[in-house]
């Protein structure tokens, strides 16, 4: 078993989408030479500056994140522009959850995916080695 590494990534002035695919491909351990499927070679992942990030085109306006009540009838919509003035971390956390696979791997490599609004995170003691992406 391998050691994990903590990597620490800046958002800011970067694509959601883009930046999405490499974290997941991070999480997941595809960017290693040892990686294996089914394995478990992933590495923790600290994204700050969530508030900096940016989405291309009109998405602000025109892309919808949608979760159900569970009632009839309660389908409840939010547009992208909204969440990232609510809660910009949650907008990072749906695209890499969304680049994840749909198995039992997807929580434990969220749980490694650690995201703050600024340039501050509590993770100092762990050393995290900045990368650019």
């Amino acid at each position: 078993m391998n050691n994990k590494e903590w990597l620490l990534l800046d958002a800011k002035d970067k694509i959601v989408g883009r930046l999405a695919t490499k974290v997941a491909n991070i999480l997941i351990g595809k960017n290693k030479s040892n990686y294996t499927p089914g394995c478990d070679n992933g590495d923790f992942v600290i994204i700050v500056n969530s508030n900096d990030v940016k989405f291309t085109g009109n998405k602000l306006e025109h892309k919808f994140y949608y979760r159900n009540t569970g009632y009839p009838g309660g389908l409840r919509s939010t547009k992208a522009g909204d969440l990232m003035e609510k809660d910009s971390t949650e907008v990072l956390r749906k695209a890499v959850k969304g680049m994840l696979p749909k198995n039992k791997w997807q929580s434990i490599f969220m749980k490694r995916l650690k995201v703050y609004k600024d340039s501050s995170h509590p993770h100092e003691g762990q050393n995290p080695k900045a990368i650019e992406v």
